[in-house]
């Protein structure tokens, strides 16, 4: 890692060694994988379903990976989503859904009863969503919309009316296009329905954020270029218009959720600005909400 990195980690007090691990989920009633992947897995005792592998081990060409039987996922998204507590039956709104793998566990959870709703900006990851949520046989319960996780709402959708969105390069931040259905499972739930007629039980908002806690977003900058880790990460002007983006989208999933709901927060950021210093903003403006 770069010395601008290091020291990075340094003021936040984090320990570079964090990186090492890459982790796995396997899914539920699924026994055996190791000879698959040709490695021995490390259970993750805190974490159902999930165990450490080295980082050099490759997933994707196993036939495990292939067949839907494994899942790569951070260890710390696994915690986001362990943390909302799903209960059978609970209408779920992932509010920043791609590229779908907490929404992929959202929906193993809950199995056949309630509901997931995907949101998301940004089309050809959403349409990486939809690919994975198919591969894995679990889109009964789900549907995936394209549309800005700060205005989305549960106002009754009227498809003729919507008006395609600008290209991705050009929107940046659209608030007014209306929400695009890429995908509906056939026992996903009413679309529709003001907020008084129903809310969700459950919301995450997994927020856009600089990605400096993951590995797999890290090591890209050996190829991009250090400068544009700078640039991308370590950048105050940045940092300062993504939090602004973090407070809008944790305040409207907040909107949306039904009273007496929980909602969890959390970026792949290991910064105190991104996480705790946003929750508490949001605290502070809103009397309602309990932590």
């Amino acid at each position: 890692l770069p010395d601008a990195f290091l020291d990075f980690l340094k003021e936040n007090g984090l320990d570079p060694s964090i990186y090492i691990p890459r982790y796995i989920r396997i899914k539920p009633g699924v026994q055996e994988v190791e000879a698959e992947i040709k490695c021995k897995l490390e259970k993750v005792y805190w974490l159902p379903g999930f165990f450490s592998i080295p980082p050099h081990i490759q997933i994707a060409s196993s036939k495990a990976y292939q067949d839907g039987n494994i899942y790569g996922i951070d260890a710390a998204s696994g915690a986001a989503v362990l943390a909302l507590n799903v209960s059978s039956g609970d209408h779920v709104l992932d509010l920043c859904a791609a590229p779908g793998a907490k929404l992929c566990m959202l929906l193993d959870i809950l199995g056949s009863s309630g509901s997931v709703t995907g949101v998301d900006i940004a089309r050809h990851r959403l349409a990486a969503c939809r690919t994975m949520v198919q591969k894995y046989a679990l889109g009964d319960h789900c549907r995936l919309f394209v549309a800005d996780g700060t205005t989305f709402s549960l106002i009754p959708l009227r498809f003729k009316e919507w008006t395609p969105r600008r290209p991705w390069k050009e929107r940046k931040r659209a608030s007014k296009a209306r929400p695009e259905m890429i995908f509906y499972g056939r026992r996903s739930g009413v679309v529709g329905l003001t907020r008084s007629e129903i809310g969700y039980d459950k919301v995450l908002v997994d927020a856009e954020c600089t990605h400096d806690g993951s590995i797999r977003h890290i090591q890209k900058f050996e190829y991009w270029g250090w400068k544009t880790l700078q640039r991308r990460v370590l950048d105050a002007q940045r940092t300062d218009t993504l939090t602004h983006l973090q407070l809008q989208l944790l305040s409207n999933g907040f909107r949306l959720l039904k009273i007496g709901g929980s909602l969890v927060y959390s970026t792949c950021s290991l910064t105190v600005a991104q996480n705790e210093d946003v929750v508490h903003q949001f605290l502070s403006g809103n009397a309602s909400a309990k932590l």
